[in-house]
């Protein structure tokens, strides 16, 4: 099997890539699970200067973006550190022993104030702390190594996974408790199947194409038509659903608190078109799901 590094692959999105692709990629995963620190630039370079694989995938990231927040301007924070001077030290990494880096990165390094689809050309703007280190780190690595792919995912989502609840289970969670809160409509969100990223990222560990890539769902959408098409698929009561509004929300939001993104709907044209990868639309992904949890 062909050897593959990678960072995060204990977490939501990298343990179900490691469980639809170990069969074909041998992962070594280079996080705390296993004791390493990736703003160790030493350790890490004992492990990747002897490494027989040619790849490295790095989902490993600060991701609460509420204690971002309350980190923002701390550079000695671990937001900070782990998603700026990790990512650093791996492109920095990749580029000396000549591996291909596959960054994951995020929508929240845009503005959300755009009225159509995000695409790759679009310069990011971020509105808050977790986006600005994430775009950071997209720049770092553009800065230090020429053999690299960027893979912006949005609100990823599995049928099982148990330390981390996903926004959809989440609010599957709401619905059986009868406790769904009121859903934003003048919001958009693209919420991703994990399956798809997966296998997404199986392809570009095979072509190991260059540059950025929106790699997300085939449809966006607010989290008010989001809990009515969970209701549909799972045979939930919609009048469960109660219509919210961000910006009545922000209103009552005291100065401390953070930004919200209004618009991170994103297209991903450019990787269906160029990489050949098919994304399942939000309703083909909870049809998916739902085989899944039922298995």
């Amino acid at each position: 099997m062909k050897k593959v590094l990678g960072t995060g692959l204990s977490g939501l999105v990298g343990s179900r890539i490691v469980e639809l692709l170990g069969k074909k990629f041998d992962f070594q995963n280079l996080d705390l699970t296993t004791n390493i620190d990736i703003t160790d630039k030493d350790q890490l370079e004992k492990i990747i200067g002897s490494s027989q694989a040619d790849s490295l995938i790095h989902l490993a990231a600060f991701t609460d973006v509420n204690q971002a927040w309350e980190q923002r301007g701390d550079k000695k924070g671990p937001c900070y550190q782990i998603n700026v001077v990790g990512t650093r030290n791996l492109a920095q990494l990749c580029q000396q022993y000549n591996k291909y880096l596959i960054h994951f990165s995020t929508d929240f390094i845009f503005d959300g104030k755009k009225k159509t689809a995000y695409k790759e050309t679009d310069k990011p703007q971020p509105i808050e702390w977790y986006g600005q280190t994430k775009y950071w780190a997209e720049e770092e690595i553009k800065k230090l190594t020429n053999n690299f792919c960027i893979l912006r995912i949005a609100f990823p989502y599995r049928a099982k996974f148990e330390p981390k609840i996903d926004l959809i289970r989440r609010m599957i969670k709401g619905f059986e408790e009868k406790s769904l809160y009121p859903m934003f409509a003048d919001q958009i969100t693209t919420p991703t199947f994990i399956d798809d990223i997966a296998f997404g990222l199986e392809k570009i560990l095979e072509s190991k194409p260059k540059g950025v890539f929106h790699l997300v769902s085939s449809s966006f959408q607010s989290p008010y038509d989001l809990a009515l098409e969970i209701a549909d698929v799972f045979g939930f009561d919609k009048k469960l659903v109660k219509k919210g509004s961000l910006a009545e929300y922000q209103k009552k939001q005291s100065k401390s608190d953070r930004p919200w993104h209004k618009f991170l709907g994103l297209s991903n044209e450019k990787i269906e078109k160029e990489l050949g990868i098919k994304m399942k639309t939000l309703r083909e992904g909870l049809e998916k799901m739902k085989i899944q949890l039922s298995n």
